[in-house]
């Protein structure tokens, strides 16, 4: 006998297991009983229903209950308490089993200096609450209910409109598509395009690990394009084998370097003789400090090139929203596969990001954003100048963070992690970022690659400190 019991929240007792042992119903109660407190479903301190409702609900009779409650009190199970009922005491917690080796302490993480991360700190929290009151008082009904896969019109008609004037994007709002952030965009391209009969993906040789893995997770080969100063070597597309190639033009993840204009161009030319695909992921192209930002790749063909934007480091990643700006033969099956994905994303966060952006909140908050990580940018520089003299900093004219190379002679990339972990720093190497189906790279002296984004202010100079000590090693 199954059953749900109501006292606040629901309690299931299974009294099959019991009476399927020739167990008496208040025997089986019992056991139910110790056994829900046992595996955990009852903690410490939980309320069960009184005998009148638990015996109702059951279908048993309330002395039944009544007797199973006084003998699990008896044994140390529950505890009657006057004025609170019957609740699970403290000595019926499940105790844990002893490890069969004592773990190893794990230093804790002070200082996070991973690549690709904003300050969250500095979240536009009342410019977002605001817009967010202005856009649940003016949204219509239709709002709330399934709603266009492709995105609210409100924020496809503001990015439309933000991307042409601040990165040069060509793009109709009907070609817009939001998604759950870059990895959801990119999965989804990838698995229209598996669909359509490309099996073959290029990628740059050094990227993030993740992004990667979202590529050969829908089942999508990669081919690695050698790195230089000038960014990724794309003349070597043709002849590659790939069908696609996913590139960050304007600043190059994780070098920084970006994308010299006669390679994009090769790009593009590679795309329209092949009837291949170039994805341009422009995850930082709002943060750009010498000089005026590179203009968005896609302008060069929005019918060769997806751009793909995300406002996780203008932001927050917890927003988890993503935009992919798509030539016409493949919004379709883009937005078949977003729809058998969610069907669509979070609407309340299209709408207030959507009017944070048309009332120019969103470009203040990305202004003073930009003058915050420069300063950062600065000090990080001219800390390891004085410091650390050794140490050649590069990749560092935008983003949020820089490549760390340091001499010859120096502690290895998994030395230094080790020691960074001790130090309570969080950080990555350069050799982390290589994609695995890369050639072997020629001898090199280590490198980390550091974010100075997401420390807060009030510890950022301590940060720089334990870095400043780890790279001295």
């Amino acid at each position: 006998m199954e059953s749900w019991a109501t006292f606040g929240g629901d309690l299931h007792l299974d009294l099959t297991a019991g009476r399927s042992r020739g167990l008496g119903l208040r025997a089986a109660l019992e056991d139910a009983l110790r056994e829900a407190v046992r595996a955990g479903r009852l903690p410490a301190g939980t309320r069960l229903p009184s005998s009148r409702e638990l015996s109702r609900d059951l279908g048993i009779a309330r002395n039944t209950v009544g007797e199973a409650y006084a003998q699990l009190t008896a044994e140390g199970w529950l505890a009657a308490r006057q004025g609170s009922g019957t609740l699970v005491a403290e000595r019926g917690s499940p105790s844990q089993p002893a490890p069969a080796e004592p773990p190893q302490r794990t230093p804790a993480v002070r200082f996070d200096l991973m690549p690709g991360r904003p300050d969250v700190s500095r979240f536009p929290r009342a410019a977002w609450l605001a817009a967010a009151r202005r856009a649940l008082a003016t949204a219509p009904h239709e709002a709330f209910g399934y709603t266009d896969p492709r995105g609210r019109i409100e924020l496809r008609r503001a990015l439309s409109d933000y991307l042409a004037r601040v990165r040069g994007v060509r793009i109709d709002p009907e070609r817009l598509l939001v998604c759950s952030g870059y990895a959801q965009g990119l999965g989804l391209l990838c698995e229209a395009l598996r669909r359509q009969g490309v099996s073959m993906v290029a990628v740059e040789e050094y990227g993030l690990p993740p992004q990667q893995e979202v590529v050969t997770a829908r089942g999508l080969a990669t081919v690695p394009l050698p790195l230089d100063a000038g960014g990724a070597r794309t003349d070597l597309l043709a002849g590659s084998g790939a069908g696609a190639v996913v590139l960050t033009p304007a600043h190059q993840f994780p070098t920084g370097v970006p994308l010299r204009a006669a390679r994009r161009a090769a790009a593009v030319g590679w795309a329209r003789a092949s009837g291949g695909l170039v994805v341009e992921d422009d995850y930082d192209g709002e943060f750009r400090y010498d000089r005026q930002p590179v203009g968005a790749m896609q302008a060069l063909d929005p019918e060769r090139v997806v751009y793909a934007g995300t406002a996780s480091k203008s932001l927050a990643p917890g927003l988890r929203l993503g935009w992919l700006a798509l030539p016409a033969d493949l919004l379709a099956p883009v937005l078949r596969q977003k729809e058998l994905a969610d069907g669509q994303s979070g609407v309340m966060d299209q709408l207030t990001l959507a009017e944070l952006i048309t009332s120019g909140a969103y470009d203040r908050h990305v202004r003073r954003s930009r003058l915050q990580y420069r300063r950062r940018r600065d000090r990080l520089v001219a800390v390891l100048a004085e410091r650390a003299p050794e140490v050649r900093v590069t990749g560092i004219a935008a983003g949020l963070h820089a490549v760390l190379e340091l001499p010859p002679g120096s502690l290895d990339e998994e030395e230094l992690l080790r020691h960074a972990a001790w130090l309570g720093l969080s950080l990555n190497t350069l050799g982390w970022c290589r994609t695995p189906s890369a050639a072997p790279p020629a001898r090199r002296p280590p490198a980390l690659v550091i974010g100075y984004g997401t420390p807060p202010d009030h510890a950022f100079e301590a940060a720089l400190d334990a870095l400043c000590t780890l790279v001295r090693l």
